[in-house]
């Protein structure tokens, strides 16, 4: 069975979360759809990487994903948290027990303001963690809560990307990407 991945893009994104979270879930053989949430499939992330998406994310709407992971960096988490069809998308993620995961201020500007993290301990770049309504987890890199996975920002992003593999294909998928990275294993 293949395992599918939606990772949503904007203008703004952050560029290594961005191609962190689509490289690692790829080495562990995920099918990733990268998705802009523009009407135009090359988005500009914040250090002016471009980046070519898949798909439009109105293209994606109606399919069902395994994960769907957003990136932060500003403003493109912004504009994730105001597209509605990826709300909706997210909403019906968290309705079925699917995963959903978000890193940097995408925790606080799109999963928050959405209802996403409603019961759910998170994390966020300490820029961003007073928006959090449940700040009882915000020191952690990585905050796994049921089927919500959010982190802290680029510098935790492998980290995130590793735990997204782990709780998509297992441990020995996620330590058989690792090894070749040269990062630790759990």
């Amino acid at each position: 069975m293949t395992v599918t991945a939606l990772v949503p893009i904007a203008d703004g994104s952050e560029d290594i979360e961005s191609v962190t979270i689509i490289d690692v879930l790829r080495r562990a053989s995920v099918d990733v759809t990268v998705a802009s949430v523009h009407a135009d499939p090359a988005v500009t992330a914040a250090r002016q990487t471009r980046i070519t998406a898949d798909a439009l994310i109105t293209d994606c709407t109606g399919r069902t994903f395994d994960l769907i992971a957003l990136p932060g960096g500003m403003p493109g988490a912004q504009k994730l948290g105001e597209c509605q069809s990826l709300a909706a998308m997210l909403q019906a993620q968290r309705q079925s027990g699917r995963l959903y995961a978000a890193l940097c201020a995408a925790p606080a500007v799109a999963l928050e303001p959405n209802g996403l993290l409603q019961g759910r301990a998170a994390t966020a770049h300490p820029g961003f963690q007073n928006r959090l309504s449940d700040q009882s987890r915000i020191s952690q890199r990585v905050v796994v809560d049921g089927h919500c996975i959010t982190s802290q920002g680029p510098g935790t992003a492998l980290e995130f990307a590793l735990t997204l593999v782990e709780h998509l294909c297992g441990q020995a998928k996620r330590n058989e990407v690792a090894a070749p990275m040269v990062l630790p294993g759990r």
